[in-house]
């Protein structure tokens, strides 16, 4: 029997971070000494509070049974009550939180529910690789908007093309950004909710970083501004704000049909979140103070790297948020080539640029 791949699987290149995992596990059997800088998976453990909230839940039999599609309500009432706390945004728990095996799961199934064969997917450039992927499962064009250092990293929304808009039904941002680490402006939010009511298009904003900052200001929500609950749908992650990557636990907050709509595609995909793990969310949830003594540590972190990468004569070109540095690659080489030859002369597994429009381009998908 021949063995076939569907043609949505044929398009996809392999996953950046696999195909590094995979390179460097090769560079280990060779017997070299490997520094791993490569995904952004907190090396810190997660705190105490979560691990015996977990515990302790897991000896209760209640537990044990299938959870709820949409996650317990005690869970989405603490996303809720962490939304009111951090970003003064006010979420009604019963039909405007949706819990999430990962934000990437939500991610990714985002455009089951809502993006049809040949609608267009607006998508940064580069950026996560799950922004890409989801769009192409269903059918979608992905369509890049680059992310320029001389637009401080930013989508110009006023380049795209009048007929890409038209077929637009969904647009991505990610602030603070993966991988470019910038913090997004309120200003560029406004305009962000101006542009997916003026062009009917929903807004999806993927903040998994949002705790992780270096400057005196915490970044924005996208449901802090006027109007954007009525188009929006906002991705948050305990993976990286309270190292429990390994978890798998999440949440979406927004617009409630959006909400709904999310929800019913999971209500046929997967069963939710085991329950002992959303009790051990709602602790991690209500304790956020935690968040500031893992800033500290990144911000020693990163002030050795961004310090150490300019005395050598790197140009970082954004170092505001996240795990991430963005630097320009040395003359004559693309971030690919400069990652595999970092990973095979020096043992250092660092990532490329992720998901860049030469790669949808090399898959004929864009419109």
């Amino acid at each position: 029997m021949k063995i076939e791949l569907a043609d949505r699987i044929k398009h996809l290149p392999p996953y950046l971070f696999a195909e590094i995992d995979r390179l460097k596990q090769e560079q280990i059997r060779r017997g070299v000494d490997t520094i791993d800088l490569g995904v952004g998976d907190p090396d810190q453990p997660t705190p105490d509070h979560i691990i015996k909230a977990l515990c302790e839940a897991v000896k209760n039999p209640r537990h044990h049974r299938y959870p709820s599609y949409v996650g317990l309500l005690g869970f989405r009432e603490a996303a809720a009550q962490w939304m009111k706390r951090r970003y003064n945004v006010s979420i009604n728990p019963a039909t405007e939180v949706v819990s999430l095996i990962g934000s990437k799961e939500g991610i990714a199934n985002l455009p089951y529910a809502f993006i049809n064969p040949g609608d267009v997917v607006l998508i940064p450039s580069p950026g996560y690789p799950p922004y890409t992927s989801g769009t192409l499962f269903t059918g979608g064009k992905p369509y890049c908007l680059p992310l320029k250092r001389e637009n401080s990293f930013l989508p110009d929304l006023k380049a795209i093309p009048k007929d890409i808009l038209k077929r637009a039904k969904l647009i991505h941002v990610n602030y603070p950004n993966n991988p470019t680490s910038k913090v997004a402006p309120r200003s560029f939010y406004e305009e962000v909710v101006r542009f997916g009511h003026k062009n009917n298009i929903i807004v999806s904003s993927d903040i998994a970083y949002g705790e992780i900052y270096y400057g005196p200001e915490r970044p924005l929500s996208l449901l802090e501004i006027d109007g954007a609950k009525d188009v929006a749908i906002e991705f948050h992650s305990l993976s990286k704000t309270f190292n429990m990557t390994g978890w798998r636990i999440g949440f979406a907050v927004g617009q409630a049909d959006i909400i709904a709509g999310l929800g019913k595609i999971k209500t046929n995909i997967d069963s939710g979140i085991f329950e002992s793990v959303q009790m051990a969310g709602i602790a991690a949830l209500q304790k956020p103070a935690w968040t500031d003594l893992m800033r500290k540590v990144y911000q020693e972190r990163h002030t050795c790297l961004t310090t150490g990468l300019k005395k050598i004569g790197f140009d970082i070109a954004c170092a505001e948020a996240s795990f991430y540095v963005w630097m320009a690659v040395p003359r004559g080489l693309t971030s690919a080539t400069f990652a595999m030859k970092l990973l095979k002369e020096k043992g250092l597994s660092s990532p490329p640029a992720m998901v860049s429009e030469s790669m949808v381009r090399a898959m004929s998908v864009l419109p």
